[in-house]
């Protein structure tokens, strides 16, 4: 988790999260890699909280593994707050996941999404960046209020943003943050119990993008939108020797050249 995206999260906390009394707190997409150390989890240290943090695969500040990747193993309106920081943009089916989201908070209860706007592509998969009206639709779609949406959009220069403005070590992301509530009254239909579950099954039988390769860039545009990777970097050969031969005749030592040919990746 980057520095920004955990400042954007602290900040959600302090706004929304009462210091009084306790809460149950879901974090969605929790892991974390073994050089990290930020956690949501250090976010809520001075709080009573009964803190669950859920993943796809197992690992440091992981409490629950979900079987599936879009069912969110937490009863129904159990949830005080849900957390979810920078695992969107790595969702594939995210409108399956604001869902379950949805599903599992209490009337009332909040949700905190901080997602990229911006950035190179990182890890296995890395589907999508996002804009406040981005939020708007995932509220929309699942019944939830908005209670707050913005982006960390660069300066502006004229009428367009001046992207070489932007501070590489702070904002390089442009963090995008959705705090969503869930009505206290939400609205009870059959049909909208229905898509959600055909919706959350039928992502959790496609599962992701693993069965869709990417393919070949069309010649002339191999680097439109692609990540180019950097050539790897030669091994170090040591120049070989040769020995002499039985006809070799004593002389003056000559130089040793080597024709050190390199692949680029």
């Amino acid at each position: 988790m980057h520095r920004s995206a955990y400042e954007q999260m602290e900040l959600c906390v302090k706004e929304y999260m009462p210091t009084t009394g306790r809460h149950r707190v879901v974090d969605l997409g929790s892991r974390i890699s073994p050089k990290q150390s930020l956690t949501h989890r250090g976010l809520l240290g001075e709080r009573d909280v009964e803190y669950i943090g859920v993943d796809v695969l197992d690992g440091p500040n992981v409490d629950i593994v979900m079987p599936a990747p879009y069912r969110i193993p937490v009863r129904s309106r159990t949830a005080d707050f849900v957390m979810s920081g920078q695992a969107f943009e790595h969702i594939p089916f995210f409108w399956a996941s604001m869902m379950e989201i949805a599903r599992v908070l209490r009337p009332g209860g909040l949700a905190f999404v901080t997602a990229p706007s911006r950035g190179h592509v990182h890890d296995a998969q890395d589907c999508w960046r996002y804009y406040p009206d981005g939020f708007r639709a995932m509220a929309a779609f699942t019944g939830l209020e908005l209670a707050e949406a913005y982006t960390d959009f660069p300066p502006m220069k004229g009428i367009r943003f001046d992207y070489a403005a932007i501070d590489g070590k702070r904002a390089y992301w442009g963090d995008s943050v959705g705090v969503f509530r869930r009505p206290r009254r939400p609205r009870r239909r059959l049909w909208e119990y229905v898509v959600r579950e055909l919706t959350v099954r039928y992502a959790n039988r496609v599962g992701g993008v693993d069965g869709i390769p990417l393919p070949e860039p069309v010649e002339g545009r191999e680097r439109c939108g692609r990540v180019i990777p950097a050539p790897a970097p030669a091994p170090a050969v040591a120049p070989l020797v040769p020995g002499p031969s039985p006809e070799a005749q004593p002389g003056p030592a000559q130089p040793v050249t080597a024709d050190l040919r390199t692949k680029e990746a």
